[in-house]
């Protein structure tokens, strides 16, 4: 086979430059920062027939910053708001641990964060947990910022969620990597046959929760993978993160949706995985 004419080969070196610019520049300037909205439905044995319906917007992981996590945030805002949800749940890591500096000080941008994600509206309000990157910075700066903004934070505890006469618990517990997740604690108060919907940061959490009268536990933490490239796994997924990656899952009887988030670590790209805002609707089964 004779070689290509030295103007093709020139002409194939451009496109595939050109091509690969392209890609970098998608994955860099435009998906982190255009949001999907991901619907979910979820049928939960024990759920109260009189809360069907009932509605949860999830968002995880902002990391925020005032250069490139700032942008999906402020786009999700009006996203969430325009699709009305009951309540509202933040599954950590508001912050980021910086690379170079004062962990301390890296904690002071859940103050521009917490203002922000107060502007997001919901009946039963707004409900969040800690995850690994507040707990390295200052878990209680960022704990105060977002309580001083109205936003419920759960630590170790339960709450009841009280609609049209019926109720469920929403627990939350301590950034597992952080060891001090105390489920035992956290479901103390709950009586036994009501329904439970568990926020914990890290997905792999599921494998302690299904143990308990858990039934649906909702995460973030891997970012979905951030960067994935057809045909090969994730590049790179953090500790608790990577055997339930992304979406639905079933653990025993429990019921897991891990989000892929908002912001993002490391690199400031993703590549086919949009920042997400999932929409749960709650229903009990119809053949129950």
């Amino acid at each position: 086979m004779s070689p290509l004419p030295t103007t093709r080969r020139k002409f194939l070196r451009w496109a595939a430059a050109a091509g690969t610019v392209a890609i970098a520049g998608d994955a860099i300037l435009l998906e982190p920062n255009r949001p999907r909205i991901v619907r979910q439905d979820f049928f939960l044995p024990r759920w109260p027939e009189r809360l069907n319906g009932f509605t949860i917007a999830l968002l995880s992981d902002f990391h925020y910053d005032p250069y490139f996590s700032v942008h999906p945030l402020h786009a999700a805002i009006a996203m969430v708001n325009g699709l009305h949800p009951d309540l509202i749940v933040l599954t950590g890591d508001f912050v980021s641990v910086p690379l170079f500096g004062s962990r301390k000080k890296a904690a002071f941008a859940a103050d521009p964060c917490a203002r922000l994600l107060r502007q997001m509206t919901a009946p039963h309000d707004l409900w969040a947990v800690m995850g690994n990157h507040d707990e390295d910075t200052d878990r209680k700066h960022v704990t105060r910022v977002l309580q001083a903004e109205d936003i419920h934070v759960l630590a170790n505890q339960s709450e009841a969620i009280e609609h049209d006469g019926a109720r469920f618990w929403l627990a939350g517990v301590n950034d597992a990597l952080g060891g001090t997740a105390d489920l035992s604690e956290t479901l103390r108060r709950v009586p036994a046959n009501e329904a439970v919907i568990l926020l914990a940061h890290e997905p792999d959490f599921a494998d302690e929760a299904s143990r308990f009268p858990i039934d649906l536990q909702l995460s973030g933490h891997s970012h979905g993978g951030q960067v994935r490239i057809p045909l090969l796994p994730p590049l790179y997924l953090p500790k608790m993160a990577k055997k339930y990656v992304l979406g639905i899952y079933h653990v025993g009887p429990l019921m897991l949706y891990t989000n892929a988030g908002l912001g993002t670590v490391g690199v400031p790209a993703r590549l086919n995985c949009p920042p997400e805002i999932t929409l749960l609707t709650l229903r009990a089964p119809a053949n129950r």
